[in-house]
């Protein structure tokens, strides 16, 4: 891992910054991303006194702007010459019906959209630095949840816990459909739960406690580092270990078409 660059979405905080510091700790180059750059600093600072590593670098960008998220791509390929893992961590969960300055609800924006054209700008860079992992941080709440492709954003209805469902199976509907396309390749893409966590999204839409940040790391952390996982692709995973999603994750026309309506969403950043 010591030659390995990562970058981490939503890394100046809770499960991100965790998943920073294992990584860090392995000696591998971290790009840390946030949405405030003075943020951004102070996490790569505190990463570099915590473990040692100076090599701890960051990107800011705020993830509701498809603009911003195409000039993060930007600077990376400017600034890296490969990329070998790229753990897509960052989430909200909103309580109100928000649309963003490109017109998207803003859970399903950040959640899925910003993740869906980050990835898809940083596909030549990751192939030029295959062997390479992509993983996408999900959760079991897609599992409950009314996922219609006609109102993901919002169009018919909004309820808080629903859309922030639909872009936790958004995530995993992407990454079935990616790794497909990414097969021979070189390039493997999984997804995630990394448990009930105590964070501030789950205190803000679930009012509840979980369990630690180490736990809620330790999936991305074993997808990203362990050499168990090599060569597979197309997974869901909960607690290191493979599982089944929810059923309808694994429809190939859904995944098809829900592809086709996120790149018509970001086509013109693409």
């Amino acid at each position: 891992m010591t030659n390995k660059t990562i970058l981490i979405t939503g890394a100046t905080d809770e499960i991100g910054k965790q998943t920073a510091i294992e990584l860090a700790r392995f000696g591998s180059r971290i790009i840390i991303h946030g949405r405030n750059e003075q943020r951004c600093q102070e996490t790569a600072t505190k990463l570099i006194s915590v473990t040692g590593n100076p090599n701890i670098n960051f990107v800011a960008a705020d993830l509701s702007s498809l603009s911003q998220v195409k000039k993060m791509v930007e600077f990376i390929t400017t600034q890296y010459d490969r990329l070998d893992i790229l753990i897509n961590n960052a989430g909200v969960f909103e309580n109100e019906k928000i649309f963003t300055f490109d017109g998207y609800e803003t859970t399903f924006a950040v959640n899925h959209l910003a993740h869906f054209l980050l990835t898809n700008l940083l596909l030549d860079l990751l192939k030029t630095s295959t062997p390479s992992r992509i993983i996408n941080v999900s959760s079991i709440a897609h599992t409950n949840c009314d996922f219609d492709l006609e109102n993901l954003n919002s169009e018919k209805y909004f309820n808080n816990y629903n859309a922030y469902a639909i872009s936790k199976a958004a995530n995993i509907l992407f990454t079935y459909k990616l790794a497909e396309d990414l097969k021979g390749t070189g390039i493997a893409v999984n997804a995630l739960h990394p448990g009930v966590i105590t964070t501030k999204l789950l205190e803000k839409g679930f009012n509840m406690q979980g369990a630690s940040l180490e736990e809620g790391a330790r999936t991305s952390v074993y997808l990203a580092s362990s050499p168990e996982v090599d060569g597979v692709t197309g997974k869901y995973f909960i607690e290191s270990e493979e599982t089944n999603s929810a059923s309808f994750t694994y429809d190939t026309e859904l995944q098809e078409k829900l592809w086709d309506v996120s790149y018509k969403m970001v086509e013109k950043f693409l």
